[in-house]
């Protein structure tokens, strides 16, 4: 008898231990001592209580109230803020109290993708052994110093839903070994230009392919193309839809953002992608802009790099024009607003090598991005010569470029190479391009009579050709045959 009275006693406690449990505020991993909020911008505050709780949430002079709905959810919007280096307290009352320290308001980022993004600081200890000892411009890892960077990285191993190792740090010594080189980089050169606190958030899978990165749901569609032809349902494709979007991505959304920086693609060009990427592409792009409640939040992405796609053996036959193609499959995405991308064709040292080394000047090339673009320093010159229109001159075609900077020229003082022109045959020779003050004159002897024009199409191509800013060329082809269907 006595007994069933322990067990019954000691049910009972473990209950009332549930339910005081179940009463608590509770919040996500995202919002924690350290962090970076958004400023200019509403900031959500959310998480969870007991339904019909009274919450209140107090910080740099607001107090914001709200009451748990029926599940126990709830969400208030902190007032937009100006930019502050002044390390707050915020304070979240329900039936417990939660007290968060050290937090600063600045710009916060968002940057996902495969291996290229979730390259970690920690690789560059083994530089003086690879790509000739090519080294960042300092050593950061141990004498990184600003405690106005924070970084927030998914430490997870990428399926586990355990919460332990999740938190916001200083971008400073061995809270930077796992952290994205071009995540911190980014952030680095960004600080340098805006004199603000910069937030960074790194979520990022090795070999992941684009599909994972998109809830589901959205991936249930079959795109039309201009043309009338509509394309299989993009989820036909395989490749896991949903699978990191729902661990790494879904438990962020609603904090504060500035915007995005996506590195991936090269798991989806080795599945020889064009039209297919660029359509899961815009989907995750709106997807992600929606969740967020922001259709024009920037999002900036990284043109993959040159690789000898054509030399690996796997069951699909690769040429040398497959990644180029996959380059301008990226680009269509161009055509959604406040988008853009940059090109990083001369930082491989080995086209044998899927990771080019020096993740520091991807990092910041997209800073010049968004410091022109976002930031509007228009004085900051972002991309190399890109494309704009061409017109055939008699045996020549002359080709008008933007992003010429402070003008065009050869990187090493030779002729400019990796240029092709074709007839109405479609055969594609080598030509001669000489630069004409802010436009390229291409020619061939062997082609009288020329009507397009290509540049870099080649899975190998680290041309010469850039702007006057060192920025590289952005390869292209004038007979693109999607940019009129998507």
């Amino acid at each position: 008898m006595s007994s069933n009275k322990l067990t019954f006693a000691s049910l009972s406690f473990l209950l009332l231990c549930s339910f005081n449990l179940l009463s608590q505020v509770i919040l996500p991993k995202i919002l924690g001592h350290d962090m970076v909020l958004q400023q200019l911008k509403e900031v959500p505050v959310w998480g969870t209580a007991s339904p019909g709780e009274k919450i209140s949430v107090d910080f740099g002079g607001q107090s914001k109230k709200t009451v748990a709905d029926n599940s126990g959810k709830w969400l208030v919007k902190l007032s937009p803020m100006k930019a502050s280096f002044t390390p707050r307290e915020m304070t979240i009352k329900g039936n417990n109290t939660i007290v968060l320290k050290n937090i600063l308001v600045g710009e916060v980022w968002l940057c996902s993708g495969q291996s290229n993004m979730e390259f970690a600081m920690r690789k560059y200890s083994k530089l003086d052994t690879i790509n000739k000892g090519n080294r960042p411009p300092e050593d950061d890892l141990n004498k990184a110093d600003n405690t106005n960077i924070r970084i927030f990285l998914d430490r997870r191993k990428y399926m586990d839903p355990s919460p332990e190792h999740l938190g916001w740090d200083s971008a400073m010594g061995k809270s930077l070994v796992d952290f994205s080189a071009v995540g911190y980089y980014f952030a680095k050169d960004l600080y340098n230009k805006l004199h603000v606190p910069i937030g960074m958030i790194s979520a990022a899978v090795p070999g992941s392919r684009i599909e994972p990165w998109i809830q589901a749901s959205k991936m249930d569609v079959s795109p039309k193309m201009k043309d009338g032809k509509t394309l299989d349902k993009l989820n036909a494709d395989g490749g896991d839809s949903g699978k990191f979007y729902d661990t790494m991505i879904q438990p962020l959304i609603p904090f504060a953002l500035k915007g995005f920086l996506w590195y991936q693609g090269e798991s989806n060009c080795f599945l020889n992608e064009n039209i297919r990427y660029a359509y899961k592409f815009k989907t995750l792009i709106d997807s992600w802009r929606n969740d967020w409640n922001d259709n024009k939040a920037p999002f900036y992405f990284v043109q993959i790099a040159p690789y000898n796609y054509s030399t690996t053996k796997d069951e699909r036959p690769h040429t040398p024009e497959n990644l180029p193609e996959f380059w301008e499959a990226q680009r269509l995405a161009l055509h959604l607003e406040n988008t853009n991308t940059i090109a990083i064709t001369d930082l491989v040292y080995n086209t044998a090598d899927l990771h080019p080394i020096n993740k520091w000047e991807v990092g910041r090339r997209l800073s010049l991005l968004a410091a022109n673009k976002t930031y509007g320093q228009k004085n900051v010159v972002w991309s190399g010569p890109t494309y704009q229109k061409m017109e055939v001159k008699g045996n020549k075609i002359e080709i008008t470029y933007s992003n010429v900077g402070s003008g065009l020229t050869s990187r090493d003082g030779k002729p400019l190479d990796w240029f092709s022109i074709a007839g109405t045959d479609g055969k594609y020779t080598s030509a001669k391009a000489e630069i004409q003050g802010d436009k390229v004159v291409v020619s061939s002897s062997e082609v009288p009579h020329p009507v397009s024009v290509r540049f870099g199409w080649n899975e190998a191509a680290q041309s010469n050709f850039v702007n006057k800013e060192g920025l590289p060329a952005v390869p292209f082809r004038s007979d693109n045959p999607w940019e009129k269907l998507f």
